[in-house]
């Protein structure tokens, strides 16, 4: 196995006097299937298209772009695998001090709205060359958004960009669709039939049917609009009914997005997974401490893709999708044995799963057929009577990898849907995972613990998550294992008020854990949760949404989970005092801070030992 070439020096040695597509990439070059680049091109490559990659370019000037020499075919671009404002800049707009997919970790190496930048650059390279964008950022900005570091709506990233086409979605099948095309002669501008794109419109005369959007003017001037326009593209994700939708631009003419693309078949999905990657960073990082974001897949096996439990604040549903899209079990141990013969592995597979790992099938017979419900969610607010709860084929795959030689344990470390779990009437999954599976910590993600706010976040009820703690701890107890759980918990969601705040405080205080890191909500592209923020109505159902926006709010939310800490002390009880709730400031049982008295507060600290902080 070798790298794909990323100097005209490596594409001479292959013998080609041109490449067929460049690879734009905002990521280090890794050849691992959990990188979009990688796929995507390997994907073609497989194809025999000659295929070549620049990674991190220097943005500043369009020589970099260059450096392989002019594509036959087109420009492939993305911004990596994490939106380049999500990997630059905190939920707080602070730049952050570590890039995970850049040499060593060093920041710098793209820039802002990376897809924008990348494809400006490339234009003016070869103003003739196709630029086709994919990848997340491009993925969730197809159309007009609402943009939270610019604070207002922004259009769709095709016009900016000035690319010619987006692949939206994990984007295998459309890259082939659109390199046949190119490759038979058909004009860039004349690819309109394609699943999975977008692309720009002078006139809808050869659009065929379509659902109008209300216009950028319009979803600019009103917030319910923008509400009911994206509610039209959330439930567009079905593959199966989808229809095509137009965004009106006025004198910058029409943005078209095509139904979505197929789910991916176990067959090709396997195949997918079953090309020939060197899984690490190429070589040439080696001197700058190779590439972080490596180490936690290194040693992982991705074995679905999709999430029926479709999160309010999550994007797979409008990337991803919602239909659960899995390898074959084949596929996967053929994987679990070339792990062993990795350089550096020493017994343990970090992980066997995907956005949800124990997700293997089709939510139900429904969507399997003809896609699924818009009407209703599979998990929320209780699970469908249509439903399919079952983990013996997981189970199955994971007790076969752990019967590999050379192979210590098989860890599972990616998101478990604890509800689906405990909704399962045989709990053989949640004690082999007990037994096998969890390296004293299990990390599941609860998100909060009032109903009011799960509600919003589309998450299963306060009961069901300690249903399924009580479950996990009770099972541990039977094997003589002391092992815990670790829950994610999201401070300042839309519809969570600082009572909401003080009562997951409160909980927390009680059970005895206080989380080392807190996610403050962060409106990303694509979610529901974001578009709550945006209008602050609930785009489901037109209800009016509480939403904590102010900085000192957000601040008194995130302290009030961390309310132990001594630099925490000051803005929790401003919470308490905003909230009435004084009574919670003192040494009682359910106190969260001592009152502002120096030598009460240096006794609190020296008994502040008494609180389990994991």
């Amino acid at each position: 196995m070798s790298f794909l070439p990323i100097t005209i020096e490596e594409v001479r040695n292959r013998g080609w006097d041109q490449l067929d597509f460049v690879f734009i990439s905002g990521d280090a070059y890794v050849d691992h299937p959990s990188f979009g680049h990688a796929i995507i091109t390997r994907v073609l490559a497989a194809e025999g298209y000659k295929v070549g990659i620049i990674a991190q370019p220097d943005w500043k000037s369009a020589e970099a772009f260059k450096r392989l020499g002019k594509p036959r075919l087109g420009f492939l671009i993305s911004s990596g695998n994490v939106d380049s404002m999500v990997n630059h800049y905190s939920v707080f707009k602070r730049k952050r001090k570590k890039d995970y997919y850049s040499p060593g970790g060093k920041t710098g190496l793209r820039p802002d709205r990376a897809a924008i930048v990348y494809a400006n650059r490339a234009r003016e390279a070869y103003k003739d060359v196709p630029i086709i964008l994919g990848g997340i950022e491009s993925s969730l900005r197809r159309l007009g958004h609402y943009d939270y570091w610019d604070g207002k709506i922004r259009r769709s990233i095709l016009l900016d960009s000035k690319a010619d086409i987006l692949s939206y979605g994990m984007g295998e099948k459309a890259i082939l669709e659109i390199a046949e095309a190119l490759d038979s002669g058909i004009a860039i501008e004349d690819i309109t039939w394609i699943k999975g794109t977008v692309f720009k419109r002078k006139n809808l005369l050869d659009i065929g049917e379509y659902r109008m959007l209300p216009s950028f003017e319009t979803i600019l001037q009103s917030k319910k609009s923008y509400g009911e326009s994206f509610l039209i593209q959330y439930n567009n994700m079905n593959h199966y009914k989808g229809k095509t939708l137009v965004e009106d631009y006025g004198n910058n003419g029409y943005v078209v997005q095509t139904s979505p693309q197929d789910p991916l078949t176990e067959q090709e999905m396997d195949r997918v997974y079953g090309l020939p990657y060197t899984y690490t960073y190429h070589d040439s990082y080696e001197k700058q401490g190779g590439i972080p974001a490596i180490e936690e897949v290194k040693y992982s096996i991705t074995s679905n893709r999709g999430c029926f439990g479709s999160c309010n604040f999550c994007a797979l549903t409008f990337h991803q999708g919602d239909v659960v899209q899995v390898r074959s079990k084949e596929s996967i141990l053929a994987e679990g044995k070339s792990i062993v013969r990795r350089k550096g592995f020493k017994g343990f597979i970090h992980d066997v799963g995907g956005p949800t790992a124990n997700f293997r099938q089709a939510a139900c017979k429904k969507q399997a057929e003809k896609g699924s419900c818009s009407h209703r969610k599979c998990l929320f607010p209780e699970p469908c009577d249509n439903l399919i709860i079952d983990h013996q084929e997981y189970l199955n795959i994971l007790r076969d990898l752990r019967r590999i030689e050379g192979v210590k344990k098989v860890f599972v470390r990616s998101g478990i849907r604890y509800d689906y779990a405990i909704h399962d009437k045989d709990h053989t999954f949640i004690r082999e995972l007990c037994q096998h599976h969890v390296s004293g910590h299990l990390k599941i993600a609860p998100e909060h613990i009032s109903d009011r706010v799960l509600e919003r976040m589309g998450k299963p009820s306060r009961e069901v998550y300690e249903r399924f703690t009580q479950k996990f701890d009770s099972i541990n107890k039977k094997i003589g294992k002391k092992q815990y759980i670790i829950p994610y918990f999201i401070s300042s969601h839309p519809g969570s008020t600082i009572e909401d705040a003080i009562e997951l405080a409160i909980y927390l205080k009680r059970s005895g854990f206080i989380p080392e890191q807190v996610q403050d909500f962060y409106p990303t592209p694509g979610t529901l949760s974001t578009c709550m923020y945006y209008t602050g109505m609930d785009p489901v159902t037109m209800e009016e949404v509480y939403i904590p926006k102010t900085i000192e709010e957000k601040n008194m939310q995130r302290a009030l989970l961390q309310f132990n800490r001594r630099e925490n002390f000051k803005m929790v009880r401003k919470a308490l005092e905003k909230a009435g709730r004084t009574d919670l400031i003192g040494y009682g049982k359910d106190c969260l801070v001592p009152p502002e008295d120096r030598r009460k507060n240096e006794y609190h600290q020296r008994n502040s030992r008494n609180i389990k902080n994991k």
